[in-house]
């Protein structure tokens, strides 16, 4: 592959808009371009999570793996029209979610954001994931997004609040549970 960016500023974005995948150009303010952007944002959180210690090997092979998914993701968001996740993508996500699942105890309670520096940083990833799963549905009101794309990021937002709560325990930090009762007993 030859060089794509050799000129970083072209300055054909000075009018508000963005050039699209296929060649188009839209408003940088577009529901299209809110959700790929997200996508992004998605991709530097867990880049983010990648840089903390205490991540184990297969953690981090499939974090990474998720990152390359979320490139394309991102690239299929950019190019109306374009596929780039698939059904198999979904399926390979559940199974490493079950995976992890399987070992925590049932939840019972609420579980707040923090446990340990890679479990936060992992809520972090999730909240913003969870952002990108919205901006995608109001880009599927407006335009067709395939629904493995939605699918997608539903179920990376569930694997990474599983991730958070194996990280938490890992670090032995444990999990921060939502004290639903502190306002009850404040009172009294």
């Amino acid at each position: 592959m030859g060089n794509r960016l050799s000129k970083i500023y072209t300055k054909t974005g000075d009018d508000g808009t963005t050039g699209l995948g296929d060649g188009t150009r839209t408003a940088k303010d577009s529901a299209r371009v809110a959700a790929y952007g997200t996508v992004d944002e998605a991709n530097s959180s867990i880049g983010l999570l990648l840089a903390a210690d205490g991540l184990s090997e297969d953690i981090r092979e499939l974090l990474t793996t998720v990152q390359h998914q979320l490139f394309d993701l991102g690239g299929e968001l950019c190019i109306p029209g374009h596929a780039a996740i698939d059904d198999a993508d979904v399926e390979r996500l559940e199974q490493r979610l079950d995976h992890y699942n399987e070992t925590l105890p049932p939840l019972k309670d609420f579980i707040l954001p923090g446990g340990g520096e890679a479990a936060a940083r992992c809520h972090v990833a999730r909240t913003v994931v969870r952002r990108a799963e919205r901006e995608t549905v109001t880009l599927s009101r407006q335009e067709a997004v395939r629904p493995q794309a939605i699918r997608y990021l539903n179920r990376l937002s569930d694997l990474l609040f599983v991730l958070a709560r194996v990280l938490a325990r890992a670090s032995g930090h444990g999990e921060v549970l939502w004290a639903h009762e502190r306002r009850k007993r404040a009172r009294d």
